[in-house]
């Protein structure tokens, strides 16, 4: 599911987004909350490290709006703090 929600977003998944897309699911279960910008990368950063939680980094793996864009691919609702 998640390959054809980012093929229609022009998206192709590798590997580490799965990785971030494993994690976001786990958050989700954890707090009962699609994260947002801020607490997604504090997250990435606990269970990562900085090199694979950055804005910039998750701005290569998903386009726009990183965390609206992954919580899709997530199969998770929007992050309320996202537009």
């Amino acid at each position: 599911m998640a390959a054809e929600l980012a093929a229609s977003e022009n998206v192709e998944l590798t590997p580490e987004h799965f990785e971030v897309l494993h994690l976001l699911r786990r958050f989700y279960q954890e707090f009962e909350v699609s994260p947002a910008m801020r607490p997604l990368t504090k997250y990435l950063k606990e269970h990562l490290g900085a090199d694979k939680s950055s804005s910039i980094y998750l701005l290569k793996l998903f386009p726009g709006s990183p965390a609206k864009l992954a919580a899709k691919f997530a199969g998770l609702p929007r992050p309320e703090n996202c537009l």
